[in-house]
């Protein structure tokens, strides 16, 4: 994801967009990607030496969807704990992929949905990411929601937690990153 970002921050002019308006979205697992590159973004693993890193791959915010965001038992998410680091992985690389423990003043804004009644990816994912911001000072909106499970998009029956693209929408507007394209 950070090649994306910075890939889509070199060809700016050519997109018509600006450079100060690139964010990361992510739902459940991708929501680990989009976490990860939010607080990942200067880390050595994240250049390949080409000349493209030179140019900056932090997002300027990110909007994470139930996301999986550690993996530290009791709250991991065994599919992507498992898959990622494998069974038995070092205390080290467990560590390094759980994104609560590298958000710092640096990491971009963060706008983050999640819901009681998911069973896949504990809420307790959402939660701690935003006590890791908040401790970081990073703007932050969280939307906790009784119901709905996990992987619920854009389902337009689930009263409250349906309303959360319009709450992405109003956040991303009261930031600035909606008003105007690239001049």
């Amino acid at each position: 994801m950070l090649r994306s970002v910075r890939l889509v921050r070199s060809r700016a002019l050519e997109f018509a967009i600006r450079t100060d308006r690139i964010g990361v979205m992510g739902f459940s697992a991708g929501g680990h990607v989009a976490a990860t590159a939010a607080t990942l973004f200067d880390a050595p693993a994240g250049r390949t030496g080409s000349p493209l890193d030179r140019t900056s791959g932090r997002p300027d915010f990110a909007a994470l969807i139930y996301p999986v965001i550690t993996m530290k038992s009791p709250f991991a998410h065994t599919g992507s704990h498992d898959n990622l680091l494998g069974r038995n992985p070092s205390a080290a690389l467990v560590n390094e992929l759980s994104a609560e423990l590298h958000v710092t003043k640096n990491t971009p804004p963060v706008f983050l949905v999640h819901t009681e009644e998911d069973m896949t990816v504990p809420v307790e994912n959402s939660i701690a990411f935003y006590q890791a911001l908040r401790s970081a000072a990073v703007p932050a909106e969280l939307h906790l929601y009784a119901r709905g499970p996990h992987g619920f998009a854009l389902a337009n029956d689930l009263g409250p937690a349906s309303q959360w693209p319009k709450r992405l929408e109003e956040w991303m507007r009261s930031h600035g990153w909606l008003d105007q394209l690239a001049k």
